[in-house]
């Protein structure tokens, strides 16, 4: 994935490991006009407020388990309630959990990336939650087309899909200006 295409590109682990610490730092969601909850994966049963996980101490390294760990690595999926999750972290979640989630906060939809969609993004569970992959030909093998969500004004949803740069047109970045990642 990631550490690889740095790697790839830059021939070093120095511009992955920068990327790293500074994601570290990075919130782990965001919240549209009260009413859009966006971020990365998922939910955790630890959580049932928004207010719960403004609470959560997020500049350090996801853990490999709890709250935290649960919102980056979490998937929806067709099941009742909870579930454990076959990547070894996070949890399996259905739309009684997402149903929940939204009525107690009063939001209308989650946002999420995590998973790879083949058409750049996903509705689930009656449009109340949405996967958005915005990373077209993922790792340069699997053929997807990416897309954005874009929310307007009245929180409407249009997507933008793309697909990768031909391969013709993608070169590695060459050594312009300062040496920053060496």
């Amino acid at each position: 994935g990631f550490y690889d295409e740095c790697l790839r590109k830059y021939g070093s682990a120095k511009v992955w490991k920068l990327f790293t610490d500074l994601f570290d730092h990075l919130p782990l969601s965001a919240l549209v006009e009260n009413s859009v909850f966006c971020l990365h994966a998922g939910l955790s049963p630890s959580l049932d407020t928004l207010d719960h996980v403004r609470e959560l101490d997020r500049c350090h390294e996801i853990p490999h388990e709890g709250p935290i760990c649960d919102l980056m690595w979490s998937d929806p999926e067709d099941v009742d309630g909870w579930g454990m999750s076959p990547r070894g972290a996070g949890y399996l979640f259905g739309a009684d959990i997402v149903k929940q989630f939204n009525e107690i906060n009063g939001l209308t939809l989650i946002a999420r990336a995590h998973q790879l969609v083949m058409e750049g993004h996903k509705m689930m569970f009656n449009d109340s939650l949405v996967t958005v992959w915005s990373a077209p030909n993922y790792c340069y093998r699997c053929g997807n087309v990416a897309s954005i969500m874009e929310v307007d004004e009245r929180l409407g949803t249009q997507f933008k899909s793309f697909d990768a740069a031909p391969h013709e047109t993608r070169s590695t970045p060459g050594r312009l200006g300062p040496d920053y990642f060496l």
